[in-house]
């Protein structure tokens, strides 16, 4: 078993109309993503997964329905999903980087 996540060795995908990018892992059931966005990526919709990761890098502001709060390099985050968790990203320094963790499928 590898216990240890190369994202080196991943390409980039585009995400967000090509605005922002990531690069995705699938394990265990689970999806690592480690997604790099700059203030032009702007989340069309209302997303409502769930979502446990941490800032690695820069600063993002996520609008949760109207209450919006400021995460720093280094900050973790706990988004439930659904509805009462419906959340817009985005990134307020000149680039941002977050990793992410979501069940499959979700």
């Amino acid at each position: 078993m590898d216990y240890r996540i190369d994202f080196s060795g991943v390409d980039w995908e585009p995400a967000l109309e090509g605005t922002a990018r990531l690069k995705r892992v699938l394990r265990g059931g689970k999806v690592f993503r480690l997604v790099e966005m700059t203030p032009a990526s702007q989340h069309p919709d209302w997303c409502e997964a769930g979502h446990t990761g941490m800032i690695v890098e820069g600063e993002v502001e996520i609008d949760f329905d109207g209450d919006k709060t400021i995460f720093h390099a280094g900050d973790a985050l706990l988004i439930p999903a659904g509805a009462d968790g419906r959340h817009r990203p985005r990134a307020i320094s000149d680039r941002a980087v977050m990793f992410l963790i979501e069940d499959e499928g979700a």
